[in-house]
């Protein structure tokens, strides 16, 4: 078996474009197709993400056929832990591609991409220049200053915002860590300890059950994005770091500034990664209240760049064509 890829990144943060290769899909919806790919192929999933061919800070983003009727594209996100509901670093990088590739033809000024995900359709807009808009579907603050008891820091208070995924978003420095001179593996622990405390302690809810569960933590800088980029780090996928500022992130940090009226609409405000790769976000409209939550869309802004292309081989006879991960 041979899959055929489009390798790209997002400030750093590496999608991996399924194009050609992966068996055809049974199920008529994309959650089916989701459930699907869990339950029948994802080995494929793993030996794509893993190494030998992958490693555990890798994404992909599988190309399916839609069923939604306005879509352009649909995709399927995955990780070297399982598969997202929604990403914005592999959506810009899905948008570049559709209209680089000719799957959309460019428009002037800007070319509409509208793209079916798990979490629902997100309309892209991608400029002549490469650089990427995307709004995604309501996001919201289902919780502020929320208690998740942790072994290391003891109670930790914490935010949950909804991006497209959940998150939980706290200050590094309440748990005395510094995102600019703290260490990268003190950070990731945090997060992921943080991630599995607050996931047991705050329960969540959404119109899509396949949705209501906690995706990462993000630590932020404490900033609010308005006078300087606000610095953030999401953990998510147990230890996997993103290397961008996470669009899913950034419309679920604007969701939760919404809810404590700390941004009004169309006030921009910036985010930076540990690469130091910056997104843009702005609330452009309130939206229908989810699950009783004020709700809002968020546009987000980034540029995601070409790295290459392969064919990646499944021998039967590969003992590790599964892949495999070292858990470092």
């Amino acid at each position: 078996m041979i899959l055929s890829t489009v390798e790209m990144h997002t400030g750093g943060e590496p999608t991996r474009i399924i194009v050609d290769g992966w068996p055809a899909f049974t199920g008529r919806t994309l959650l089916d197709k989701r459930r699907e790919a869990k339950q029948r192929h994802d080995a494929l999933r793993r030996g794509l993400m893993l190494e030998p061919r992958g490693h555990d800070g890798m994404y992909g983003a599988l190309l399916v056929e839609p069923d939604h009727p306005e879509a352009d594209l649909a995709v399927l996100f995955m990780h070297n832990e399982g598969y997202s509901t929604m990403c914005g670093h592999a959506t810009i990088a899905l948008a570049r591609w559709a209209v680089e590739s000719g799957r959309v033809a460019r428009q002037a000024p800007e070319t509409v991409v509208r793209l079916q995900c798990p979490c629902g359709l997100v309309t892209c807009r991608v400029a002549a220049d490469g650089a990427v808009r995307f709004e995604s579907v309501p996001a919201f603050a289902w919780a502020l200053d929320r208690i998740a008891p942790t072994e290391t820091w003891g109670p930790v208070s914490v935010d949950i915002g909804f991006g497209g995924a959940f998150y939980a978003v706290l200050p590094a420095d309440s748990i005395g860590l510094d995102l600019h001179r703290s260490p990268m593996r003190a950070i990731v622990d945090a997060g992921e300890e943080i991630a599995r405390a607050a996931a047991a302690a705050i329960p969540l809810a959404h119109p899509d059950a396949d949705l209501a569960f906690l995706y990462g933590t993000i630590l932020t800088d404490g900033g609010d994005g308005a006078g300087q980029p606000s610095r953030n780090v999401c953990i998510f996928a147990g230890r996997q770091v993103d290397r961008s500022p996470t669009g899913s992130g950034v419309t679920a940090r604007m969701a939760l500034l919404r809810a404590r009226r700390a941004v009004g609409l169309d006030e921009e405000r910036r985010f930076e990664s540990c690469t130091g790769a910056t997104f843009t976000g702005r609330v452009v409209r309130d939206a229908e209240p989810v699950e009783g939550r004020r709700a809002a869309i968020v546009e987000v802004g980034g540029r995601a760049d070409f790295t290459g292309e392969a064919r990646f081989r499944f021998d039967a006879d590969d003992a590790l064509r599964e892949g495999f991960s070292l858990g470092l």
